[in-house]
């Protein structure tokens, strides 16, 4: 039997002053012992590097996923996994109960880095079968590639650092719209969606083409709201208070792009990687 946990409104008043306060605690959705397990292994899996396990750190995948209510059981969609980081994690702990689609970029995708993390991707793929045998792959490049997996069947579609890029006209013109609409016609009625991303802290300041690479949380809110979704949580568990958001390269500045390579890289090092933004709406 599932169980759904919400989250909760406290109201406080100090001094006169009522704040209503959405409260999600890192540790509100308990892991069942299968999952994990299951999780527990993938992330101390060999198949991971050492440079991959050192960024656990800042990306807390434990926790996120038990954040977002992952269950080993459940069907998965990853939404561009990049050069598969995630994939080293959700591929394993869902390979004997559950199922994952990753949607990656198109087969031609249009920028370089693209294709480069695409080809790693499929080289990660193919170089380990034992974990990565039934990981589904299939392509999303709106307007053209929307099928990501059948819709209302996912129990849970994620997506890491990638929404800002689709508020950069260079992507589209609506493609964030038509994203989060694609996002949530794949998922079942009460299906989540959980999204993090580099996070500007003032939508009022914030560039409106994301080409620092950061996005407010208001703005991506508004999209998934438009697109149906329903903000059940959020948490700042991947929040960096070390990062000011203002960097020569953006939010590439930082690690593990470092894109000024050794010019104040102890600097770049010691405030780690990017401050995030971590997300929960449900389908309802």
């Amino acid at each position: 039997m599932r169980v759904k946990t919400w989250c909760r409104l406290i109201y406080i008043a100090i001094a006169g002053i009522s704040t209503n306060i959405m409260v999600a605690n890192a540790d509100s959705h308990e892991l069942d012992d299968a999952t994990a397990a299951s999780l527990d292994a993938a992330i101390s899996g060999e198949h991971r590097s050492a440079e991959n396990k050192a960024r656990d750190v800042y990306r807390r995948p434990r926790e996120t996923l038990s954040f977002f209510g992952f269950r080993s059981d459940m069907t998965v969609v990853e939404i561009w996994p990049g050069g598969g980081w995630y994939t080293e994690i959700l591929a394993p702990a869902l390979k004997d109960r559950g199922t994952l689609y990753a949607a990656h970029y198109s087969l031609n995708p249009k920028y370089g880095y693209q294709r480069r993390y695409f080809g790693t991707f499929l080289s990660k793929m193919g170089a380990n079968q034992k974990i990565y045998r039934d990981v589904i792959i299939t392509a999303l490049d709106v307007p053209y590639q929307v099928d990501i997996a059948p819709q209302g069947t996912a129990d849970m579609v994620l997506t890491f650092r990638n929404a800002h890029n689709w508020v950069n006209p260079g992507y589209g013109t609506h493609t964030g719209a038509i994203t989060f609409k694609v996002m949530f016609d794949v998922l079942k009625p009460g299906g989540v969606l959980g999204v993090v991303d580099h996070r500007w802290p003032d939508p009022d300041s914030e560039d409106p083409n994301a080409e620092d690479g950061y996005v407010s949380e208001d703005r991506l809110i508004a999209l998934a709201e438009a697109a149906g979704f329903k903000l059940v949580a959020r948490s700042d568990m991947n929040r960096n208070e070390k990062d000011g958001h203002d960097h020569p390269q953006g939010v590439w500045t930082l690690p593990p792009s470092l894109a000024l390579g050794d010019q104040d890289r102890d600097k770049y090092l010691s405030i780690g990687e990017s401050d995030r933004m971590t997300l929960k709406f449900v389908k309802p």
